[in-house]
């Protein structure tokens, strides 16, 4: 049997020896952002996400072995394990072919073919299936049984079917090949549910609908999915899509093949059929269809969880506008515009509340308190909030700025996607215990955008708002994998340890909540840690949390120099031997790319630091504490253009792409209402993924294709060269009118659109049906 360090480096194409180097390490304790970056010499180079993979096949190929051992030792005590079936199970190589194999074995409740059975049928059913020259109605007279409920033929018969159908159910090698066969052929089949038309108007689209399963896109089957629990949708898989159901199907055409049935007229061959064809219908066809809808809904879940977390590392690790004075406003109109002013570091200055907009309408006023704040605490930045009243009050600001000498305030329009969750959240409530909850919210906005990676991970990630039907997948894998983007992309960036939140700090490698509020305890009661091996003295962080979190942990203008970089203390003498190559000192050398280039990497490696941990202390030493996050840019959202009743079909706007789906990303415009690019609108190229185009964060420029105001539905595309192709009398009805019925032009379910009409431009024919989309991912 293949090990599992051997299975491992066959699927991640690498060497067994790296894999085995791996699993010492995570077994020793160590985390995968700390292998990835200091055991490179033990890994031969593993990056993290060869390790993250690594790390949950791990996991699953364990739980399979421990699965298979108790599966063996199971069957071995009731005698039944031939050499053969214990090869068997020893070459599964995953769950459901495991439990394939111990069906027959399986203790199960009494069925009624096991009552068959304890009548003493067995034999017949052997007879029956083996002789199809045996007429069954008279063989079945000599197993008559009245007191066991087997006084006819008849009776005989249909329990012998029980028998058979159950024989043919755990069938592992059957099992298989119908699998094999319905992933390859059948369509998952979507209709309405008999008199709920109008409470599921929203699931229109799968009212009667039929596609490939191996083909149902991740949105697609989770909308389907989620319509199937509320009730409005039934779901089945059709293995002969088209054909009469009294038909015989190209399953039972399986079964049949596979025990050999070659039927020409013999006795037994009716009786036969129709066990196969019960065997089928009642019995293999529902347990499959149960099956494969449940592998679906993973693999679907599997896919929206992947998006989700590709959605958040680009926001984790968007561009920090850096260590600058900041302003922050939450919109509002009844209850005011909260303002919040945090210093460089981010710690709180002054709060107030404006009520610029109606009904109080005190515009000059909130204008003079904006300049007044803005002069007396330097303000270089103001973060906006995209929420309610974001574009008046943005209005408001381009005012302020105007009436300001210093000109090089910029604003910025900032997502507040959960800060709101944050304002109510214990953290918070931690933090500003005595700051009422709809200020904390601004303080949120201000400091996200000095630095995003530190603010957002004092938010659920799952109420920032870049996810794909999140609600619909498992809670505890979406957490467990939004837990390790945010660890990776913390410890790729690192942690400045004398001003990082506990909140920041939990997640460095290494470190947990008990200890990142040591550390918070030991900087308040002892001031400033001055290099890292003070770290050592904190509370609960001993050798093991240390070696794990001191790369990660930055110390500026520290007593040693290297503390503020990412080599590691572990290899600080790797350096002294630089420094005395070098004949010059720390502060020479740190930064100094002509005098590094005076190394290699060869003459310095030994036995315990090798030449790849080398070349990385070169490569941190030339560029010191170096951000992978790109430089700060902001988006010009143009003037005039505040809601969506201000767009027009062709205008030409910068945006932020806001999230990403499968089928394409979703724009911010600043009109509250986020405009979707499909996927076949993003360049003249085919692509399979938005992602390989672009990412949250980014700043893009579209042009606007269809704007319907009613349904709040904005389509655009990023090929600006299209043409738009709809009609004038269509733009005029949707438009001007704001009337548009949203209806458009769709192949029939199953249908392939025409073959011309595929290859026209992204326009209002990209249409409604990923408008639709749009609409069901964004509930």
């Amino acid at each position: 049997m293949t090990t599992i360090a051997e299975q491992l480096a066959q699927e991640l194409n690498v060497k067994t020896a790296q894999v085995n180097a791996a699993i010492n390490l995570l077994d020793d304790g160590a985390t995968v952002p700390f292998i990835a970056r200091y055991r490179k010499e033990a890994t031969q180079g593993l990056d993290d996400n060869h390790l993250r993979q690594l790390a949950q096949r791990l996991a699953y190929l364990r739980e399979l072995n421990e699965r298979r051992q108790v599966i063996l030792t199971n069957i071995e005590q009731q005698g039944k394990l031939s050499v053969e079936l214990k090869a068997q199970l020893e070459q599964a190589d995953n769950k459901t072919r495991l439990e394939d194999l111990y069906l027959p074995y399986r203790p199960k409740r009494r069925t009624k073919g096991q009552m068959a059975i304890e009548a003493g049928l067995a034999p017949l059913a052997d007879l029956l299936f083996s002789d199809w020259s045996v007429n069954p109605e008279q063989a079945a007279l000599d197993y008559l049984n009245t007191e066991l409920g087997y006084g006819d033929a008849e009776q005989v018969l249909e329990g012998v079917s029980y028998i058979l159908i159950e024989r043919f159910s755990e069938d592992a090698n059957l099992l298989q090949k119908l699998r094999r066969h319905l992933k390859k052929q059948a369509h998952m089949v979507s209709r309405v549910v008999k008199k709920k038309q109008q409470e599921a108007a929203k699931y229109q689209d799968y009212f009667d609908h039929h596609e490939l399963l191996s083909k149902v896109p991740s949105h697609r089957a989770l909308a389907m999915l989620r319509g199937r629990n509320e009730g409005f949708l039934n779901l089945s898989i059709d293995v002969d899509p088209g054909q009469e159901a009294s038909a015989y199907s190209s399953a039972e055409q399986i079964i049949s093949e596979h025990f050999s049935f070659r039927f020409s007229g013999q006795a037994a061959a009716a009786f036969l059929t129709k066990v196969v064809r019960l065997a089928w219908k009642a019995k293999l066809s529902v347990s499959l269809e149960t099956e494969l809808l449940g592998q679906l809904r993973e693999r679907a879940e599997t896919e929206a969880i992947n998006v989700f977390a590709t959605n958040l590392k680009d926001l984790l690790m968007a561009a920090p506008a850096g260590a600058k004075v900041t302003l922050g406003l939450d919109p509002g109109l009844r209850t005011g515009c909260k303002i919040a002013i945090v210093s460089d570091t981010g710690k709180l200055l002054h709060t107030t509340t404006i009520f610029p907009h109606a009904p109080q309408n005190n515009w000059d006023k909130s204008v003079r308190t904006l300049v007044n704040l803005c002069q007396q605490h330097k303000v270089e930045l103001i973060a906006i909030g995209n929420g309610t009243a974001s574009r008046e009050s943005d209005k408001l600001v381009v005012e302020v700025l105007e009436q300001l000498e210093q000109k090089s305030v910029k604003k910025v329009l900032v997502s507040e996607a959960g800060a709101s969750v944050y304002s109510a959240s214990e953290l918070a409530a931690n933090e500003f215990p005595d700051l009422d909850v709809s200020l904390r919210g601004a303080v949120s906005i201000a400091r996200r955008l000095q630095d995003p990676l530190a603010e957002l991970v004092k938010i659920d990630p799952k109420a920032i708002g870049v996810g794909q039907y999140q609600h619909d997948v498992s809670q505890s894998q979406l957490t467990a994998m939004l837990d390790n983007v945010i660890e990776d992309c913390v410890n790729a960036v690192g942690v400045e340890l004398n001003s990082a939140s506990a909140a920041l700090l939990t997640r460095v490698s290494g470190l947990n909540k008990t200890m990142a509020q040591n550390i918070v305890r030991f900087r308040d009661e002892h001031g400033r840690f001055n290099n890292r091996k003070e770290l050592k003295k904190v509370a609960r962080l001993g050798p093991k949390a240390f070696e794990q979190s001191a790369g990660f942990l930055r110390i500026a203008n520290g007593d040693n120099p290297l503390d503020q970089s990412g080599v590691h203390p572990e290899t600080y003498p790797v350096v002294e031997k630089m420094l005395q190559a070098l004949n010059s000192d720390i502060a020479e050398v740190m930064g100094n790319s002509d005098k590094l280039k005076q190394l290699t990497a060869q003459q310095l490696a030994d036995e315990q630091f090798g030449v790849i941990t080398v070349e990385d202390i070169i490569a941190e030493l030339e560029k010191p504490g170096r951000d992978p996050r790109p430089e700060f840019k902001t988006a010009n959202f143009k003037e005039g253009i505040n809601t969506i009743n201000d767009l027009q079909v062709g205008m030409i706007l910068e945006g932020v792409v806001s999230n990403v789906a499968n089928f394409g990303a979703f724009v911010d415009l600043g009109v509250h209402q986020d405009g979707l690019v499909h996927i076949s609108a993003m360049t003249n190229k085919f692509i399979s993924d938005p992602h390989d185009i672009v990412k949250a964060g980014d700043i893009v420029k579209v042009k606007v294709t269809e704007v319907e105001a009613a349904r709040k539905r904005i389509s655009l595309t990023m090929r600006l060269d299209d043409a738009i192709s709809a009609k004038p009398a269509q733009q005029k009805k949707s438009f001007d009118n704001k009337k548009s019925n949203g209806k458009a032009h769709q192949p029939k379910s199953g249908q392939r659109p025409h073959k011309n009409k595929a290859k026209e431009p992204a326009n209002a024919a990209m249409g409604n049906a990923f408008a639709d989309a749009l609409a069901k991912l964004k509930k």
